[in-house]
C-alpha cells in the first residue's frame, strides 16, 4: 500500500477525532462546566496533527509520481 494513501486515511481519522472533540468542548462550554478549555485545546492539537498528516500525504504523493 502506498504511503500517501496511509497518510491520507490517518489524516481523515485524526481530523474527524479533533472535530468531534471540538464539538464536545462546545457542548461542555454551553453547559457551563469548567473543563471546556482543556478539551478545546486538545481538539486544536489533534486537528492540527491531522492537517500535518494531510500535508505529509501530499508530499508523499508528489514523491511517488516522480
Amino acid at each position: 500500500m502506498k504511503n500517501s494513501f496511509k497518510y491520507s486515511v490517518a489524516s481523515l481519522v485524526v481530523i474527524g477525532l479533533g472535530l468531534s472533540l471540538l464539538g464536545e468542548a462546545i457542548i461542555t462550554k454551553w453547559n457551563n462546566t469548567s473543563d471546556w478549555f482543556w478539551l478545546g485545546c486538545l481538539a486544536l492539537v489533534i486537528c492540527n496533527t491531522g492537517f500535518s498528516l494531510l500535508g505529509r500525504a501530499v508530499i508523499e504523493k508528489i514523491r511517488e509520481e516522480r
